[in-house]
């Protein structure tokens, strides 16, 4: 048996040399995670998005916009009436840029001129008989109002369009004024003033609005009247952006 062992001995030490240096269990490595490190996602799709200054901006107040039920609150205020009232400013607006802020002073221009007479107030067309004597004159024929004509007259001087009318008996004379650049600046200056006109007359419709919801205070929640007011100044931006987009249009065509 020891010689046996002897002679295994030499094999047995092999057999432990070799295991040492090459054990049978070994340390195997540990394979990355198929999630991305501290998150729940996998890598591709945990890229935060960032919003751009393009996209905050867009985005800005949309989510405070409020939409009230009008029916809900009808024993407040009607604010289907108030955006009337608000449409109707609007509307004034264009009539006015329609009637006074014409390029070019054209027969039907003057229809619009209203004379103050001791009976009471009348559209030019209605006192007196306009024609085209040539594309640089206008002729009122005041013979069938004769008590009329300086009214008219000074009706037609003090319009927003530059006129300059001379009197002749019951004949009103209304020169055409050149379209030069100095004449369309000033029908901007006008447009202008219209403008601002009209957004004076938007703030009283507010102010009305806002006053009438207040008085209702006592019978309804704090957080109910101040969501209607923001109603109504949302409103009020919507109409006041639209009057700058008038004048922006305006502004554009008389300039040319």
């Amino acid at each position: 048996m020891n010689h046996l062992r002897l002679l295994l001995d030499p094999l047995w030490g092999r057999f432990l040399a070799r295991q040492v240096s090459c054990p049978l269990l070994t340390a195997t490595r540990v394979r990355a995670p198929l999630l991305h490190p501290a998150t729940l996602c996998y890598p591709a799709a945990c890229t935060r998005l960032y919003a751009t200054k393009k996209t905050k901006a867009k985005t800005k107040g949309q989510s405070l916009r409020v939409k009230i039920n009008e029916a809900l609150v009808s024993d407040i205020i009607s604010l289907e009436t108030v955006q009337q009232d608000m449409t109707a400013v609007l509307s004034a607006l264009k009539e006015d840029f329609t009637r006074s802020l014409s390029i070019r002073t054209l027969q039907g221009a003057l229809d619009h001129i209203v004379v103050t007479t001791q009976d009471g107030k009348f559209p030019l067309n209605q006192l007196g008989q306009i024609s085209m004597k040539s594309p640089q004159m206008i002729i009122v024929n005041m013979s069938s109002f004769p008590e009329g004509t300086a009214a008219a007259a000074c009706s037609l001087r003090e319009s927003t369009m530059g006129l300059n009318p001379e009197v002749d008996g019951t004949i009103i004379k209304v020169p055409i004024p050149k379209v030069t650049r100095e004449h369309r600046e000033n029908l901007v200056k006008t447009a202008k003033q219209l403008s601002n006109k009209a957004k004076d007359s938007l703030r009283r419709v507010r102010s009305n609005a806002v006053t009438q919801v207040r008085k209702a205070k006592e019978g309804h929640s704090e957080d109910t009247i101040r969501l209607i007011e923001k109603q109504i100044q949302q409103m009020v931006d919507t109409t006041a952006e639209d009057i700058d987009k008038q004048l922006s249009a305006k502004t554009k065509e008389l300039l040319g």
